[in-house]
């Protein structure tokens, strides 16, 4: 109870600790100058929602006349062309029953021959509805000034609407708004996208412009930070786009007569030589035109269909409450379960979010959300797993006294640690050096230290060799079990052939002792091995715990290795034993004995050896 507890406040700390990190984020970005990482993850969260939603249906209310490496190419003439060359354009266009023409070139200098522009200007004049740019630039040298830029005033007379031009490149370099307005003199001057709308639409310029919105054909257009967002049609070369050259030259109108009728005409460079080519959603490696941008901003406009990001409040309780779906799916104890439930809601949410963007045109935080939903599941759970490993550590540390790093690898693999506890049938081994204490009372405690230590090395690697777990250690006698914690069923067996090997064992130590003169003569053990139900399990205390047996057959199995020193023989085993290697070894019936705490007599075997052995490796009887 106290781990678990322990462990569900390290979980909702780790939880709490990234809440705060990822709100702290979210805030941080609001502020102006403040760039956070996760910024431009969310542009690309959005950008991926964007292609996925694919290209809209284009719109045939709006084409363009490129400026493009063709028209150049057919022309002859560097930038910037004669006016008069674009008069003939407008001309055309206005053949061609175009509704309103938009100018996306700079008219602030004037053309090398003069009657140039006012030919051009004219030709404007005869549209419906012309609208050309104008030019504010904000300029820093100490403290900030604002310049305007306006067309020659021969523009001037002859257009119905002039407009800013500015694209707002975000942190990523990536343009996805254009600027709404910007003000010179107390007036207010908006986007050129805005006022060809309106001309389009026939209402009036936008008004009451603020940080977050303009009021335009009845809606309130949402901004970002005097920013609109552009719902791109598509990527570059989405809009209808005849060249300039065909144009002037009537092969436009030869081939697609109502190319322009009752159409915005956009004209504006596409070629990358002039340099008015951005990074948008949908490309970054074909970027597309400004007058393609413009484009998609009218199309956003004229629709109405503005894309509207969430308020930061909406934000900061979208992470909250991934954290919540974080901490539920986290408190799960099957890791499939956590996996498939973090894949279902990640996906989920990329789906609402991209729901939400298709129909609605409304922009969900993807990053911050997505990166508290992964992280509240993954960081609680990975302290889990560490909490787990480190509890497995620590009884593979315990257990690394009782039994083989084989066994504990199997144990660790096979079981939950936490079922170690039970009843369980199992075969029990006590030894004990016949002698030994006598002999101790004779030897001092370095030498008593320097036998003890290397006889229990010796017989514990026997033990661990044939698959059984230490008990413990009684002075210079043994506890060992066979068929826990790891379970197989030849338990009895294994626990012989561990009688037989000590023995083996005891006379190579004895050899090498007499050898170096540490005693005059060899050790005998007595050893006895009983079969039958016990409760196996950790015993103890916080301070000190061990893994061991309790029951009467383990009590059996110590009467029976007090019975070697009656029956002078090294092995002795019960019937239940005996039932089950009476195949694998020779055995001799010795008696049927009432031992203490029984009331019906046992049946105790002397173990002779394996079938078939050579009778120098038969057990001898004690000399």
């Amino acid at each position: 109870m106290e781990k678990a507890k322990t462990f569900f406040n390290l979980r909702l700390a780790m939880l709490l600790t990234t809440v705060m990190a990822l709100l702290a984020f979210q805030v941080a970005a609001l502020l102006p100058g403040v760039t956070t990482p996760f910024e431009n993850v969310e542009y690309s969260a959005r950008d991926t929602l964007m292609r996925l939603r694919g290209a809209q249906a284009t719109p045939d209310n709006i084409v363009i006349v490129a400026i493009d490496d063709d028209s150049f190419k057919w022309t002859g003439s560097q930038w910037p062309w004669p006016r008069s060359y674009l008069a003939e354009i407008v001309k055309q266009i206005n053949a061609g029953g175009g509704k309103i023409v938009g100018v996306d070139i700079f008219l602030f200098e004037p053309d090398k021959t003069p009657a140039n522009d006012q030919a051009f200007a004219d030709a404007l004049g005869k549209i419906p509805s012309a609208a050309v740019i104008q030019k504010t630039e904000k300029v820093t040298e100490g403290s900030t000034t604002v310049s305007l830029s306006l067309p020659l005033p021969p523009y001037q007379k002859a257009l119905d609407k002039i407009g800013i031009t500015g694209f707002t490149r975000d942190e990523d370099a990536v343009v996805r708004s254009v600027q709404a307005y910007d003000t010179y003199n107390d007036k207010v001057y908006y986007h050129w996208a805005f006022e060809i709308a309106s001309l389009y639409l026939g209402v009036d310029s936008p008004t009451r412009p603020t940080n977050t919105s303009v009021q335009f054909n009845g809606q309130s257009a949402p901004l970002r930070a005097g920013q609109l967002l552009v719902n791109f049609t598509g990527p570059a070369k989405t809009f209808p786009t005849y060249s300039a050259a065909d144009v002037h030259d009537g092969i436009t109108l030869e081939q697609n007569p109502n190319a322009f009728r009752d159409k915005i005409v956009l004209i504006g460079a596409t070629t990358v030589t002039l340099q008015d080519v951005y990074p948008t959603p949908f490309s970054s490696q074909v970027p597309t035109p400004g007058v393609e941008i413009v484009a998609s901003a009218i199309d956003t406009i004229i629709s109405g269909k503005y894309l509207t990001e969430a308020p930061p409040w909406a934000s900061l309780l979208i992470i909250i409450v991934a954290a919540l779906v974080a901490f539920l799916i986290s408190k799960s104890e099957r890791p499939v379960v956590i996996v498939i439930a973090l894949a279902v809601g990640m996906l989920g949410y990329l789906i609402v979010s991209a729901t939400l963007l298709i129909r609605s045109q409304y922009i969900l935080p993807v990053a911050l959300p997505l990166t508290m939903l992964f992280l509240g599941v993954v960081l609680p759970t990975l302290g889990q797993a560490i909490s787990q490993e480190r509890e497995k550590q620590r009884v593979r540390n315990l257990f690394g006294r009782f039994i083989s790093s084989e066994m504990i690898d199997q144990m660790m693999g096979a079981q939950d640690i936490r079922t170690l506890n039970k009843r369980a049938n199992l075969s029990i081994l006590f030894s004990d050096i016949r002698g030994f204490t006598t002999l101790s009372e004779k030897l001092s405690p370095d030498e008593v230290v320097n036998l003890l230590n290397p006889y229990l090395e010796s017989m514990t690697g026997v033990i661990h060799k044939n698959r059984g777990t230490v008990d413990k250690y009684e002075g210079d006698a043994i506890v060992a079990f066979f068929g826990e914690p790891v379970r197989y069923e030849d338990h009895a067996a294994c626990a012989v052939r561990t009688a037989v090997d000590m023995l083996k064992a005891l006379e190579i130590l004895s050899a090498q002792w007499i050898k170096e003169g540490r005693v005059e003569k060899g050790f005998n053990i007595g050893v006895g091995v009983n079969s039958g139900d016990v409760f196996v399990g950790m015993l103890g205390s916080e301070q000190r715990i061990n893994y061991t047996i309790i029951g009467d057959n383990a009590n059996l199995a110590a009467r029976l290795q007090d019975l070697t020193k009656t029956y002078a023989w090294p092995i002795l085993i019960s019937e239940s034993v005996y039932q089950q290697v009476k195949d694998e070894f020779d055995t001799e019936f010795a008696d049927a004995v009432t031992v203490k705490g029984k009331t019906k007599p046992v049946n105790v075997y002397k173990v002779l050896g394996r079938k078939g052995a050579a009778e120098a490796e038969k057990v001898q009887p004690w000399q």
